[in-house]
């Protein structure tokens, strides 16, 4: 009785997590109810006579109530030694084992008779009752679930097989008790590798051969998630997918060559519209190199052109500045020139009075070294007043013709 009850307020104290000061409360509980009992056994018995030699029979009756206290503390620390430190299979040693461990990324999740409890325990070691309560450890970090051999049929009756296609996702720590609640452990059997096959064959089943296996195969990817995660969110928001990778599917042989037949035949297409494009790339470029030649050459012919043009005008407007400075020199002169005949005109008309030319008669015939003698030299000779009478008479006709102007 006394094991017995010391084992249940063990167990009882290490539930509450507080196991060490627990642990001391409960023996030293032990003791004190084991102490009570012997004193109400010496209570209950007749009273013995003292023995005539000092109590010998008294105190070895008290040193025996304290070995068996002692001795049933013992068993209690061997008992609970064997089952902290026991080596057995993983299902075992956590049914019976009191100390166990979360690991990190994880969170520890108990159930006691099948039943689902509240408490939730971070990384670290912790204690639970053996064989009484069980344990597991969720991970609440990324992980990656990884679904293999997924036969689906296509829209032309083809059968194909996905080998591999991986689901990474992760479990929210606020939603762990909800979850294991409605779907257990093992949910992600329920919304990622059962929902992967449903989801793949419904997809291949509204497509053909050559949309899954070339021309929608990179679309796969991203319509997996968004269907796992569409569901999950209405059924189990506590899981996320974070992605979704989908490999190749394996198809019939014979029409995998004719896939690679058609690939390699696109591949030469492309081969030669690349080469094509490239050929027209260059002679682009050659037009473009032509193209910027002449235009550079025509710019600098009109640069040059216009630079002619500014020359030919300067000069020009040098010969007409010269011209202009020529005209206006040269009327000036001749201006100059007329109005000085003018004058000089005017100065010998008032100069050359009859009597003036008489006297330059005369003194020209007295400056006159040669005389000539003769009867015909009266012929040469003319007489001074005969040349007299004609300048007067040229002087009035002169001054009639103004006179009638």
């Amino acid at each position: 009785m006394l094991l017995w009850y010391l084992v249940r307020q063990i167990f009882i104290n290490f539930e509450s997590q507080d196991w060490g000061e627990n642990f001391i409360i409960g023996i030293g509980t032990v003791m004190d109810s084991q102490q009570q009992q012997q004193q109400q056994q010496r209570e209950a018995s007749p009273q013995p006579s003292p023995p005539a030699a000092g109590g010998g029979i008294g105190e070895a009756g008290r040193g025996g109530g304290d070995f068996t206290a002692i001795f049933t503390i013992l068993l209690s620390f061997i008992a609970i030694a064997s089952m902290v430190i026991i080596p057995t299979v993983s299902t075992l040693r956590q049914s019976l084992a009191i100390l166990h461990q979360v690991p990190e990324g994880h969170v520890g999740v108990y159930w006691r008779g099948g039943a689902l409890l509240n408490t939730i325990t971070d990384p670290g070691f912790h204690l639970k009752m053996p064989l009484i309560t069980h344990f597991e450890p969720i991970q609440v970090t990324l992980q990656t679930d990884l679904v293999r051999d997924i036969p689906c049929g296509t829209k032309g009756g083809v059968m194909i097989n996905f080998e591999k296609i991986e689901v990474v996702n992760r479990l929210h720590k606020d939603y762990v008790q909800e979850t294991l609640r409605d779907y257990g452990v093992q949910y992600d059997n329920t919304w990622i590798y059962d929902k992967i096959h449903h989801e793949i064959n419904q997809f291949c089943s509204a497509h053909s051969l050559q949309q899954v296996y070339i021309d929608m195969f990179d679309q796969i990817d991203e319509k997996m998630k968004d269907a796992l995660q569409a569901d999950c969110t209405r059924y189990a928001p506590g899981i996320e997918i974070l992605s979704v990778r989908v490999t190749k599917p394996t198809i019939p042989e014979s029409i995998r060559r004719n896939f690679e037949q058609m690939e390699e035949e696109r591949t030469k297409v492309l081969i030669a519209m690349e080469r094509q494009r490239v050929f027209e790339k260059e002679a682009e470029t050659q037009k473009k190199i032509a193209i910027s030649e002449a235009e550079k050459h025509a710019h600098v012919s009109k640069i040059q052109m216009e630079q002619k043009l500014m020359e030919k005008d300067s000069l020009r407007r040098q010969e007409e500045i010269s011209n202009t400075m020529y005209l206006a020199r040269e009327k000036s002169l001749a201006d100059a020139d007329f109005y000085r005949t003018i004058k000089e005109a005017e100065a010998n008309k008032l100069k050359l009075t009859p009597q003036y030319l008489e006297l330059k008669f005369i003194e020209a015939i007295a400056n006159n070294s040669k005389i000539f003698f003769g009867n015909k030299v009266p012929n040469m000779v003319l007489d001074q007043r005969l040349l007299g009478n004609f300048l007067q008479n040229v002087a009035r006709k002169e001054n009639v013709a103004e006179n009638s102007s």
